[in-house]
């Protein structure tokens, strides 16, 4: 009975492991598959609905995007550029994004925009900022 048990909790045990082991497989996955052509349509289409985009507008943020996005991924890729370099391209990477959806985007469009792209990244520095703060507590004795 008791080895009953024992060999049940073993079984138990490796399908939780492998079940695990699959999640982790399936997640680098999804990182790895999503191209510069699936994130610019993923970023376009939730623009589309936010904004209220016309079908021009909608092509012409697609084709920012998708340009920004492949240039964005060559400034990461290139190891030998120094990292304070390779935040001042993505920088400017993203200020041109800027300047680019203001000449398709009606004022109104770009402020909800812009609104929008500041509270993610207000959200993110928080982010940032907290997990700064857990490092700091696990080196204090």
């Amino acid at each position: 009975m008791m080895l009953t048990g024992a060999l049940l909790c073993c079984l138990l045990f490796a399908f939780q492991l492998q079940g695990v082991a699959q999640a982790k497989d399936t997640s680098a996955h999804k990182k790895a598959r999503w191209s510069a052509e699936g994130r610019a349509d993923k970023m376009s289409d939730k623009l589309y609905r936010e904004l209220n985009l016309t079908h021009d507008q909608d092509e012409q943020i697609y084709a920012i995007n998708e340009d920004i996005i492949r240039r964005r991924d060559a400034i990461k890729a290139d190891k030998n550029l120094p990292s304070k370099d390779r935040m001042q391209q993505l920088k400017a990477l993203n200020e041109e994004r800027c300047q680019r959806f203001k000449t398709v985007l009606s004022p109104t469009q770009y402020k909800k925009w812009n609104d929008w792209e500041m509270k993610k990244r207000e959200h993110l520095e928080a982010k940032l900022d907290k997990k700064k703060e857990r490092k700091m507590a696990k080196q204090t004795p």
